[in-house]
């Protein structure tokens, strides 16, 4: 991360994009992004626990296998599962913000805010691990209403998105 003024930071390496869309169309546009481009490892970011394990389980109906964790489940669970993703057991995670933003998941170099962060600092905690150390990495975030593009208009005051 680098900060030429206090007031816009440059996450190097990262490119980011956003794509504006109704919420029904989330799901074919994330399926067909994840059967098209290549990757080492993935983060979906979502909302809440509910949403977490219904998309979890339709990308398993559509034969891409992911690992789940959201703040419903034990830690202990949850650590079992992040380990379980560090180890390549799986190649994509689906969790909400609750992973913890700081478990260095080197490998990761795509993130997909499915659902917009609650803010800017979320959203640059989510995003982070796709750019680490300066390798490259892409985050797409879906905006499907008012309250997605605004929280988006205030990533974009303080990040180069």
């Amino acid at each position: 991360i680098y900060s030429e003024d206090e007031a816009k930071l440059i996450l190097h390496g990262l490119r980011q994009y956003y794509v504006k869309l109704n919420e029904y169309e989330k799901n074919a546009k994330l399926i067909d992004l994840l059967n098209k481009i290549k990757f080492n490892q993935i983060i979906i970011f979502v909302e809440s626990a509910r949403h977490c394990t219904a998309l979890s389980k339709l990308l398993a109906e559509q034969n891409i296998p992911t690992v789940e964790i959201h703040r419903r489940m034990p830690k202990e669970e949850r650590l079992q599962r992040c380990k379980e993703f560090k180890e390549f057991k799986k190649r994509i995670l689906v969790a909400t913000d609750s992973i913890g933003f700081h478990m260095d998941f080197a490998a990761v170099n795509i993130v997909f805010n499915n659902d917009m962060s609650e803010d800017a600092d979320t959203y640059l905690h989510r995003v982070i691990d796709a750019g680490r150390f300066g390798a490259k990495g892409l985050a797409i975030t879906f905006v499907a209403d008012e309250t997605e593009a605004q929280i988006l208009n205030e990533v974009q005051s303080r990040l180069e998105v």
